[in-house]
Parts: structure tokens; sequence; C-alpha cells
């Protein structure tokens, strides 16, 4: 009896660091998820409107928008925050598009403007300064995005049938190199005006 009592005494010594780390090892798991360390926009199949929490860079909240987002998926800020009557169009467009068998999704819609801001220090860091940058991306105070008044579509077959038969709905692409990017330029059934061509 003398000698079992030791082992015994090993054994729930054993249990108990076991049990003691199991509990770390879960509650840190807990921790990371409730504060929701992820610095990069939630996969495909993140439930809508989550986002990276405590995270610094921007997230749904801010607009990012995830694949195959639809103009009616309004429970997201990126396509809530919209202009009305811009969203509006674009519902419509998407169902008529829909209906001409061309699957059409809002890439980007409103845009906070840290998200603006991300956007823009990522392109001087790749195009060497902000007046290279101006020309792929506009400066937050000048954004149609963070306004709620552009539109970002894909894929390219949307694009080109908003290109074609956009201004039915109003809407119009008004960057020259954008061909993604539309406005509510007109009235529906008007002639889309000019596109601007950044300088």
């Amino acid at each position: 009896m003398i000698e079992t009592t030791p082992r015994r005494s090993t054994a729930l010594i054993g249990l108990a660091i076991v049990a003691a780390v199991t509990s770390c090892g879960l509650f840190a798991c807990s921790a990371v998820t409730s504060s929701g360390g992820l610095d990069t926009p939630p996969p495909s199949g993140t439930p809508r409107g989550k986002s990276g929490g405590g995270s610094s860079l921007p997230g749904s909240a801010d607009g990012k928008l995830p694949s195959g987002t639809s103009a009616f998926d309004t429970d997201l800020p990126g396509i809530a925050n919209l202009d009305p009557k811009l969203r509006t169009a674009i519902q419509k467009a998407e169902l008529e598009m829909k209906a001409d068998g061309i699957p059409m999704q809002v890439t980007t819609g409103w845009r906070s403007k840290k998200y603006q801001i991300e956007l823009m220090n990522k392109a001087i860091k790749q195009y060497g300064s902000r007046e290279k940058a101006r020309k792929y991306v506009a400066d937050p105070d000048e954004s149609h995005h963070v306004t709620g008044h552009a539109v970002d579509i894909g894929p390219t077959d949307a694009d080109d049938w908003l290109i074609r038969k956009g201004n039915k709905f109003g809407l119009c692409q008004t960057y020259s190199n954008e061909i993604w990017h539309f406005e509510l330029a007109t009235t529906p059934g008007g002639d889309c005006p000019p596109m601007t061509t950044p300088s």
C-alpha cells in the first residue's frame, strides 16, 4: 500500500498537468478566435457581414466584399451604404443580366475612407509616387466609392453587358481605363457622358 500511494499521487499530478495544459490551450484558442486575429478578408465561406474583428486592416465593415457578392446582398455594408438610386439601378441590371444568362457580381461598392487610404497606400508603393498612383486609385476625398456613388462589377462579360446596355438603367462606365467601374451618370435610357481619362 505504501508503494501504490506515490504512484497514484504521481498519476493524479500527471492528470492535473494534462488538464491544465488542455485548459490553457483551449483558452488560448478562444482568445485568438474572439479577437478575430485575421488581417486578410474572410474566406468566401465566412458568414456575410463578418470581418476581421480587431484587425487594423479594413474588413467587411469598411466595404470589403466577399467573392460572389450580389447587388441584393444588402446585409453587407459595401452594398447597404451605396446611394439608394445606384443600388436600385444595379439591382435591376443584375436581374436583366441574369435573364440573359450572364452572371454578375459587385466586386466593390461603398468603401470607407480607411479602405480607400489602404488602396492608395498600396498603389503608391506599387507605382512609386502618389502622382502615378492617382492614375489608378482616387484619393479618399475624391473617390466616388467613399461617397457610395460607384460600383465595380465583374466578371468581364458583365462589364461588357453594362457598357452596352447599362444606360437603360442610368449606369455608365465613367473611366476610360476601368471597364469595371460604373456610376449612375445619366437618366434611365439617356446617353452616357464622355468618360474621364485619368492623367
